[in-house]
């Protein structure tokens, strides 16, 4: 079984994918998120790995589109422990770093350590691993790059800091994709996309669906409806499979108000007391 994902060998969906996979997938690199689900959609992986969000930096919008627009399941979640490092080339110092690319949402997550460091700058690479390969490539020793652990190992480089992340507590969110949707497994969670007609009350009384049945509801995200300027999706994650009676009710009474809804994915929650640290 192989299952994409977007970055280089030592990325942290590299880690999220073989933490929640095992031994029973292959990761295949890929350059973008489109990558991904490109490659789930013709067959070439079985299973993709996103990031969706992290609890520093807040949502991926891009994946939330990109959801979307293709017609794929989410058959799981991971949450990843993030704990970032500066790696640097052999013999540079701290003192002497002038700047340091990585993916834009590690220089996020790293945004007091960055500020802490005078005259440096940052700059923005599609990759935390594929960052650290790109300073050993250019050989300049006044850049350096944030990434995890694991990619200095990969790539031989030394680290000059360690848990530069702004806060202890940051962990990304992944979701496991596939052409097919998951059998029930255990405590499920459901997520939803829809959209409401722009009447007062209406997001209200969509939420409330949730609110008569008892149904807690995880996560809450609007992205612009394209084409239709001040309108919206809304994506929902509430607990529950899509199954249940009472899950089924709500869904049933949304659909009355809703112009568009689709089913995203119901899979098993990853209990976030049961979590792994990116190494």
């Amino acid at each position: 079984m192989k299952t994409a994902y977007q970055g280089e060998p030592g990325a942290y969906s590299e880690a999220a994918l073989l933490a929640y996979f095992g031994d029973r997938s292959s990761p295949v690199a890929c350059r973008t998120f489109e990558a991904v689900f490109a490659a789930v959609e013709t067959g070439e992986c079985t299973n993709g790995m996103l990031p969706i969000e992290n609890s520093l930096a807040g949502s991926i919008h891009h994946n939330y589109d990109l959801l979307l627009a293709h017609n794929l399941h989410i058959v799981g979640e991971y949450f990843l422990a993030v704990r970032h490092c500066l790696v640097a080339l052999p013999g540079a110092a701290l003192q002497n770093i002038r700047k340091i690319i990585s993916h834009p949402q590690a220089l996020a997550q790293c945004a007091n350590f960055l500020g802490s460091l005078p005259g440096v700058t940052s700059e923005a690479a599609y990759d935390t691993a594929g960052s650290v390969r790109l300073i050993r490539e250019q050989g300049d020793p006044q850049v350096a790059a944030i990434a995890s652990n694991r990619a200095a190992v990969v790539y031989g480089l030394p680290v000059l800091a360690e848990r530069i992340e702004d806060h202890p507590q940051n962990y990304t969110r992944f979701l496991a994709v596939a052409p097919s949707p998951v059998m029930r497994n255990g405590e499920s969670k459901t997520s939803i996309v829809f959209t409401l007609r722009n009447q007062p009350g209406t997001l209200f009384k969509a939420l409330g669906v949730f609110a008569l049945r008892d149904i807690d509801l995880y996560k809450i995200e609007s992205r612009p409806l394209i084409g239709q300027p001040w309108e919206y999706l809304f994506y929902i994650d509430f607990a529950g499979h899509v199954d249940d009676i009472n899950c089924k009710r709500a869904l049933e009474h949304l659909q009355e108000m809703a112009p568009f809804y689709r089913l995203l994915g119901s899979y098993a929650r990853h209990c976030f007391d049961d979590l792994q640290e990116a190494s």
